[in-house]
């Protein structure tokens, strides 16, 4: 089969089963491991915005499948897929490797088809990223459905001039790199779902393939599901490649761009229908106003919710907020950055700029109005963030435990700043302003960081304050202690306990031998460290927290099959429906819908 797009998302490192790497507690925190093996939200919300319009668009995970099994050649299914194009998503920086490598195999197999790439970090190296060979194209900005859109159907048009198509970095035949003005950029995201589950649900039916799209490891066990409520940020974070400064240097993003309460209701409703597993409202709801707020709430209690919702809180919230969201919201729970104890340090960097004493009757509100779950997180690794600084969020923690009455619905956690500073983060573009050093200069630096052998030399930077020696050693004892509070208050089992204390023993045993290692001379190295390989296997992921503290436990995580079945015969027959539209008639409908014309054009 001939698809007209197939999008490929790579693992962090491509031949990260060939590789000794120590990835240490990178991903802790967040639902893929150290692989990266989670993909963009966007990647379905442009395949379904391309297949409303007539096209044939696959998502293939090759890094899930990757870490799924090891007999799977991502070589191989490369060599068989056949399209007219090839999307890769380089949002993350940790994919600076694995994503260019999967370029090369694109182009090693099919020569002649266009690869494009796109994400946040794609938009901010995309003139670096044309000077590789295996590169035909950059779509930037956060918004590329309708840019992909009029790029497709140029590509299958036979076209060589691409200079109509907005926020496109692209190479003439000569090889002359020519930027397009980044001028879409759209205040609403009402066209677009995003994520699109529809298209998701539909492709499994569609292609006949279940593997292929799945978000991460462990999806079919723990099938969390997110809703995009905006695109852009409110707030200034230093460190946050998706703050407001970040977001206007980026990608020209200089109001937010919210998905309406009806728009976000209804992907909950046709969530529900598969999935019994807790919905996350990516960012906070209130950054839409409070009659966003009251309009949104108001929708969510007229119908019948019967999944959790885990929403975002950026800044002190009261008894009225949450009197509101315990009156819509049967099931609900919060996550909450808070990166620090230290009340400068979180003025300084933008983030629950209140003091300490709102910050904890925030939570006590919440949990008062029957909040199920809060998840606090700090960081190592901060601006100006001193190593006593780094220990103190734990001490921070059992205050916010005994002042909160030891309520066990509280979870906390603690993780590095890493691997890397975000690309446009105000921390990235000012390092000497905000006391680090940086030691990517470039695109193929961070490439090159990506193969270090150990996290501690995998990070691009250091501060005033923390060497990336202080960096690890702040982190692994910052979670030596935080593992010894929750044990104990009981916050955690004795054999979780046990397992997370032997995990941090090992991880610096490692750090050590590996640091040991590079000492060595350089012909050595090879060969010692693929003696640590079969060890270090064993420490990857999950080391500074509980495999399962992050989970929300859930005792039926789908609704019955048959339910899924009928979603998936409707999709189908919407497919159907779609497939009688005629491809030039949607194409020339969404084409109106771009900037009439380019005005401003560079050439590098």
């Amino acid at each position: 089969m001939k698809y007209d797009l197939v999008f490929l998302h790579a693992p962090s490192v491509y031949d990260f089963r060939q590789k000794v790497q120590f990835t240490g507690p990178v991903s802790d925190v967040i639902p893929s491991t150290s692989v990266f093996e989670m993909y963009p939200i966007g990647l379905t919300s442009m395949a379904g915005y391309l297949e409303r319009a007539g096209y044939r668009v696959r998502i293939v995970n090759l890094a899930n499948r990757m870490l799924q099994s090891s007999r799977f050649n991502a070589e191989s299914k490369v060599r068989k897929l056949h399209a007219n194009a090839f999307g890769i998503d380089l949002h993350w920086l940790p994919h600076a490797h694995g994503s260019i490598e999967i370029a090369k195999l694109v182009k090693k197999y099919h020569p002649d088809t266009p690869v494009i790439f796109g994400g946040l970090s794609a938009t901010y190296y995309h003139e670096e990223l044309m000077q590789y060979d295996c590169v035909d194209f950059v779509l930037r900005g956060d918004s590329t459905e309708k840019p992909l859109m009029l790029l497709m159907e140029q590509i299958e048009a036979g076209q060589t001039d691409f200079s109509t198509v907005p926020n496109l970095t692209w190479k003439r035949a000569d090889g002359q790199v020519v930027v397009n003005p980044l001028s879409y950029v759209p205040d609403t995201l009402d066209d677009v779902d995003v994520p699109d589950y529809r298209y998701t649900v539909r492709s499994v039916f569609k292609y006949l393939n279940f593997l292929d799209p799945l978000p991460y490891k462990g999806w079919l066990k723990y099938p969390n599901t997110a809703l995009l409520t905006a695109r852009g940020c409110t707030q200034g974070c230093l460190i946050c490649g998706g703050s407001r400064n970040a977001y206007a240097l980026n990608c020209q993003r200089h109001q937010l761009a919210m998905r309406s309460p009806k728009k976000l209701v209804e992907d909950i409703l046709f969530i529900q229908r598969f999935s019994r597993a807790p919905i996350f409202m990516l960012h906070d709801i209130r950054q839409g106003g409070q009659a966003y707020v009251d309009e949104l709430l108001g929708l969510l209690k007229g119908i019948k919710l019967k999944n959790e919702l885990v929403f975002e809180v950026f800044q002190y919230a009261d008894d009225e907020f949450f009197a509101k969201v315990e009156a819509a919201v049967p099931k609900f729970s919060l996550e909450i950055t808070l990166e620090t104890y230290e009340e400068r340090l979180r003025r300084l960097n933008g983030k629950f700029i209140s003091s300490n004493d709102k910050l904890i009757d925030t939570l006590q509100s919440a949990l008062r109005h029957s909040c199920r779950k809060i998840d606090l997180f700090f960081m190592v690794g901060l601006p100006h963030q001193s190593y006593e600084s780094a220990l103190g969020n734990v001490e921070f923690c059992e205050e916010i435990h005994n002042r909160c009455g030891q309520d066990r619905r509280l979870s906390y956690f603690v993780a590095p700043l890493a691997p890397f500073l975000d690309p446009a983060s105000s921390a990235f573009e000012s390092p000497e302003v905000y006391g680090y050093h940086k030691f990517c200069k470039s695109f193929e630096d961070c490439r090159q960081l990506l193969l270090e052998p150990s996290w501690k030399h995998t990070l691009s930077y250091e501060t005033d304050l923390l060497s990336r020696d202080d960096i690890v050693r702040a982190t692994y004892e910052s979670a030596h202690n935080l593992n010894e509070f929750k044990h104990r208050y009981h916050l955690v089992s004795e054999v979780a306990y046990q397992d997370v204390a032997g995990k941090i023993q090992q991880s610096l045993a490692y750090i050590k031998a590996v640091d040991d290692i590079k000492e060595r001379p350089l012909q050595d190295q090879t060969a010692l460290l693929k003696k640590l390989q079969d060890e270090l296997a064993q420490t990857n992921g999950y080391e500074i927290c509980g495999e399962h503290e992050l989970r929300w436990e859930v005792r039926n995580n789908y609704a019955n099959f048959f339910s899924l079945f009928v979603v998936g015969m409707e999709l189908l027959w919407e497919e159907l429906r779609i497939a009688r539209k005629t491809r030039l008639g949607t194409a020339k409908e969404r084409s109106r819908e771009l900037p009439d014309r380019i005005e401003q054009q560079t050439t590098v």
